[in-house]
């Protein structure tokens, strides 16, 4: 009897499943593919939608590496993972209605066995398939996020600031202070953070479902 694939939004629901209020988390430390650029995500053909491709590309021949005759040690069976971001404007401005002005760092959480040989492995696997990616782009981060609050936002993304006032609202209310573009002790800025668990191309609008976190700290 085969194995059941581990995923990890069904065993990490405080992670992936928040409820519709705001709630206090702290989030372990992760490995994740990423790539940072710059613009707007909606822009056909653009640098969003290129870099999606290379992360997707890279993390599905990770998965399906268990098919080919390199095998990374420990490996086991899972769902892929959903896209995040981490989002911010150049001086801290959290409008978000310049998305020509975005600037951005799109990632996909890996599992535990995946190790910086592994990613350069998957990269140099990619590049043969598709020679004219750019796999220079994508990097691969142990990323530890620590104290957050988060909620599950319902419905588009042009919708988002209200589900973001909550968030603003909770902070006040618990005595916490927003440390969105606080630099932690390795060096790494907390900003803004999505995780897409609904399909865009698939979902209506007012269905999606987004989880939004925002760093925090006492």
């Amino acid at each position: 009897m085969a194995k059941e694939k581990l995923d990890y939004k069904k065993k990490y629901k405080d992670l992936y499943s928040p409820k519709t209020k705001a709630t206090l988390i702290d989030v372990p430390t992760m490995n994740f593919i990423m790539v940072d650029g710059e613009g707007n995500p909606n822009d056909e053909g653009g640098a969003y939608q290129s870099a999606v491709e290379l992360l997707y590309g890279l993390s599905y021949i990770i998965k399906m590496s268990k098919k080919m005759e390199y095998q990374p040690v420990g490996y086991f069976d899972y769902v892929v993972l959903p896209l995040e971001g981490l989002w911010w404007l150049e001086n801290d401005n959290m409008d978000l209605t310049q998305k020509d002005k975005y600037r951005w760092t799109v990632m996909i959480r890996q599992p535990e066995f995946v190790t910086k040989e592994v990613f350069e492995w998957a990269c140099a696997e990619l590049k043969i398939k598709k020679p004219k990616i750019h796999i220079s782009k994508a990097h691969f981060e142990t990323f530890t996020e620590g104290l957050c609050v988060q909620i599950m936002h319902i419905g588009p993304y042009d919708a988002e600031p209200k589900t973001i006032a909550q968030i603003e609202t909770f902070i006040k209310e618990q005595n916490l202070k927003n440390a969105i573009s606080s630099i932690k002790v390795n060096g790494n800025i907390r900003r803004h953070h999505e995780i897409y668990l609904s399909d865009p191309r698939k979902t209506k609008p007012e269905k999606l479902k987004t989880v939004l976190r925002h760093p925090v700290q006492y």
